[in-house]
C-alpha cells in the first residue's frame, strides 16, 4: 500500500494533537458543570448543542467563503489558533455559563477551520482512495482523543480533582497544532465558478443527491444528542471521574484502530452499507443504554459505541465529496455540519428535557428510535449521484 502524501500526513498530525488537548478536557465537562459549577442536567445539553450547532453554523459561512475566494489554509490556521488560544479559559470560570461562552468561542475556531481543511483532504486525496484519507484523518483524530484523557488521568492521580490546572496546561498541544499546520503547503484547486447577473441564469448549486442525503441525515442527527450524556450515565451508575477519562480513551483508541480500514472498506464495498450499519449500531448502543442497569453492562454499551463512529465519520465525508464537483467540496462539508449542528442543538436540549422530565431510559429510546428511522430512510433513497452508492 502506497504512503499517503506528506501533507495529508501533517493535517493527521495537527488533528492529533488538537483532539489531545480537546477531549483532555470534554469528558470532565459533565462531572464539572454538574458538580462543581452547580448546572442542571439541561445545561450540559445547551453547552454542548449551542457550541456544535454554532460549529456547523460557521462551517457553510467558511466552506463558501473559501469556495469563493479560492484559498483554505489561511482560514484554517486561523480556526486552529482560536481554538487553541480560548480552550484553557476553561481553567478560570467559575459557573457554567462561562463555560457555555469558551466552549461556542472554541467551535467557532472548528467551524472556520473545517471545511476548508476536509476539502484539502478531498484534494490531496490519491484517486479511489478518499475514504481511506478521511479515515486516516478520523483514525488520527481518535489518537489524539485516546492520548488527551490518558494524560488527564495520569494528572488526576498524582493531583486529584485538580480540574483547573489540567484545563490550562491543554495551551501547550494546541501551540504545536498551530506550528505543525503551518508546515503544510497550500493546496491548488478550483473556484466557485462565477455566475454571470442574467435573468434565468441559474446559480452554481449542490447537487440534488447531496441535498437528499442532507435531508436523511437530519433525521439522525435529531436522535444524535450529545456524548456527554452517555458519560453522566456512565458517572451515575458508579464509573469513578478517573474512570470516565480511561473509558473515553479506550474508546478513541479502538475509533483510532479501526477508522481508517472502516474508510477503506467503503472505497471498495460502497459508502451507504457502511453508514446504515453504523446508524444501527448506534440505536442499539441507545437501546443498551435505555435498558441497562448495570455499571459493567453500561461501559460494555460505551466500548462497542466506539464501532458506530468508526463505520460512519470518514465514510460520511467521502460520500460528500463523491457527491460534489471540486469547485464546490468546502461548500458541501460546510453544509453537512451545519445539518448535523443544528441537529446536535435540538438534540441536546429535547435530550436534556426528556431526562430531567422523564428519566435517562426514555431519552435514550428517544435517540435509537430517530436512529432507525433514518437509516430505513437511507436504505430506499435514490443517491445515484454517487460513484460509490450501493
Amino acid at each position: 500500500m502506497a504512503r499517503l502524501p506528506r501533507p495529508i500526513r501533517l493535517l493527521g498530525w495537527v488533528s492529533l494533537l488538537t483532539d489531545a488537548a480537546t477531549e483532555a478536557v470534554y469528558p470532565l465537562l459533565p462531572v464539572f458543570i454538574t458538580q462543581v459549577l452547580g448546572g442542571p442536567p439541561v445545561a450540559l445539553g445547551i453547552v454542548e448543542g449551542a457550541a456544535d450547532a454554532t460549529s456547523s453554523l460557521l462551517k457553510v459561512v467558511a466552506g463558501r467563503w473559501s469556495d469563493r475566494a479560492g484559498v483554505r489554509k489561511p482560514i484554517v490556521v486561523l480556526g486552529y489558533a482560536l481554538s487553541s488560544l480560548v480552550r484553557p479559559f476553561v481553567a478560570i470560570a467559575t459557573s457554567w455559563a462561562h463555560v457555555f461562552a469558551i466552549r461556542v468561542t472554541d467551535r467557532v475556531g472548528k467551524g472556520l477551520r473545517s471545511a476548508p481543511r476536509d476539502a484539502m483532504l478531498a484534494t490531496l486525496a490519491p484517486p479511489g482512495e478518499r475514504g481511506r484519507v478521511f479515515g486516516y484523518h478520523w483514525a488520527m483524530d481518535h489518537s489524539g482523543a485516546a492520548v488527551g484523557p490518558l494524560l488527564a488521568t495520569a494528572l488526576l492521580y498524582f493531583s486529584p480533582d485538580n480540574y483547573r490546572l489540567l484545563f490550562g496546561l491543554t495551551i501547550i498541544p494546541g501551540a504545536l497544532s498551530v506550528i505543525t499546520l503551518l508546515r503544510v503547503p497550500e493546496t491548488a484547486h478550483p473556484r466557485v465558478p462565477a455566475v454571470p447577473k442574467v435573468p434565468r441564469v441559474p446559480k452554481v448549486g449542490l447537487p440534488g443527491a447531496l441535498k437528499r442525503y442532507f435531508v436523511i441525515s437530519s433525521v439522525f442527527a435529531l436522535g444524535n444528542s450529545s456524548d456527554a450524556f452517555l458519560l453522566l450515565q456512565l458517572s451515575q451508575s458508579g464509573v469513578p471521574l478517573m474512570g470516565l477519562t480511561a473509558l473515553w480513551s479506550a474508546q478513541h483508541a479502538i475509533k483510532a484502530l479501526i477508522t481508517m480500514r472502516a474508510g477503506m472498506l467503503s472505497d471498495r464495498v460502497g459508502r451507504r452499507g457502511l453508514i446504515i450499519s453504523g446508524w444501527v449500531i448506534y440505536a442499539i448502543v441507545y437501546f443498551g443504554f435505555a435498558l441497562s442497569d448495570s455499571m459493567y453492562a453500561l461501559v460494555g454499551w460505551f466500548m462497542i459505541y466506539s464501532t458506530y463512529t468508526a463505520a460512519v465519520e470518514g465514510t460520511e465525508k467521502a460520500l460528500v465529496a463523491d457527491l460534489t464537483p471540486e469547485a464546490l467540496h468546502a461548500t458541501a462539508f460546510g453544509w453537512h455540519a451545519a445539518v448535523q449542528g443544528v441537529g446536535a442543538l435540538a438534540a441536546g436540549i429535547v435530550f436534556g428535557l426528556l431526562w430531567q422530565t422523564f428519566g435517562a431510559p426514555v431519552a435514550f429510546m428517544t435517540g435509537a428510535a430517530l436512529s432507525i428511522a433514518a437509516a430505513t430512510l437511507l436504505g430506499a433513497a435514490d443517491l445515484r449521484d454517487s460513484k460509490h452508492s450501493v
